[in-house]
């Protein structure tokens, strides 16, 4: 079984290049961290402010080490959530 995280980040208005530059940088260094199995994100295009990111850990261990990866710190604590106007995620389990 896999741990699955679903996340919408909406950009302030005019934000939207800071958002996505964090996301960009971030994406790469995420992949690589051990205990990642997919890690994606999109951006909205009749919404531009509005981005998804799916990402797929073999466990929540891999997911919090994430969390607390120095990658995740600079581009996602530091430049990105501080222009975010909404930060929501849900989180499942696969099935099957």
């Amino acid at each position: 079984m896999a741990y699955v995280v679903s996340a919408t980040w909406t950009a302030q208005p005019g934000q939207e290049d800071v958002v996505r530059d964090a996301i960009e940088k971030l994406t790469p260094a995420s992949r690589e961290e051990p205990g990642n199995r997919f890690y994606q994100a999109y951006q909205d295009p009749a919404e531009p402010g509005v981005f998804r990111l799916f990402e797929v850990y073999d466990d929540e261990a891999a997911y919090a080490a994430h969390g607390a990866s120095e990658h995740f710190r600079q581009y996602a604590l530091e430049q990105a959530i501080p222009v975010l106007t909404d930060r929501a995620r849900a989180f499942y389990e696969t099935l099957g």
